[in-house]
């Protein structure tokens, strides 16, 4: 799995022209998913992210973590994390998992973030979104697994 996370002071996830997930402080997760995943990488993935320390303590220190500020989780799926474009110009997505598999994951790990309690909203898999954030820093981090 790999994924993007950039802490924010708010996002939201359109389709459609319809906000379909909101949230405001937390981060937002751009979640991508390969051939070879498992849900023991989601499970991982999930407690890395409740864990992480990359929000402000009262001395301006990255010390507290998603759980510690009660932040809010945005999970988008994102196959473009596995684009390959070491050949041409045109990005190759053979890397990435397919479209009944990469679900399932995501949900998956939507369910180990919940798990815990965390308030998490989601994009919708395989659909056409737009993305509205406010990055809070900038925090950009990229975690493999």
């Amino acid at each position: 799995m790999r994924i993007v996370i950039q802490r924010v002071l708010e996002a939201n996830v359109k389709v459609d022209e319809k906000i379909i997930g909101e949230i405001n402080r937390g981060i937002v997760v751009f979640l991508g998913v390969s051939k070879q995943d498992t849900k023991e990488k989601a499970e991982y993935l999930a407690k890395k992210i409740s864990t992480l320390r990359i929000f402000q303590d009262d001395k301006d220190k990255m010390n507290l973590s998603i759980k510690d500020i009660n932040g809010e989780l945005l999970i988008i799926s994102q196959f473009t994390l596995y684009a390959d474009c070491s050949n041409g110009n045109r990005p190759s997505f053979i890397n990435a998992a397919d479209f009944e598999f990469a679900d399932e994951l995501y949900e998956y790990f939507i369910k180990c973030c919940q798990s815990y309690n965390i308030k998490v909203e989601k994009g919708k898999f395989g659909a056409d979104m737009k993305i509205n954030l406010i990055n809070d820093g900038p925090v950009i981090i990229i975690l493999d697994k």
